[in-house]
């Protein structure tokens, strides 16, 4: 049963970079491809822990870095969509930065 836990955590994370790779087209997509991938590895990090009976605060510390990352990730989809008008890579240009 483990097994086909973790696979399914593998699953996730490389559908998550799949997703990233194909749908970069816009900011917010490529964010959610992000959170998919790190929830992947959440799921994956406290199988292999709580499998080998050790402590949970390293995930948790993890849990928090995601969610830190997240809404940085969000504010700077605010921040770009303020800018620019929308989130679409195409619509951006070095020489305006």
């Amino acid at each position: 049963m483990f097994n086909y836990l973790i696979i399914c955590s593998i699953i996730m994370i490389f559908c998550g970079l799949w997703s990233f790779c194909l749908y970069r087209k816009h900011l917010l997509n490529m964010l959610l491809s992000l959170e998919f991938i790190m929830l992947g590895i959440f799921w994956m990090m406290s199988l292999s822990i709580c499998f080998l009976g050790g402590e949970v605060f390293f995930v948790l510390f993890f849990l928090t870095l995601a969610a830190c990352e997240g809404a940085l990730g969000l504010s700077l989809l605010v921040s770009v969509v303020r800018t620019h008008g929308n989130d679409c890579f195409n619509s951006f240009s070095m020489l305006e930065c």
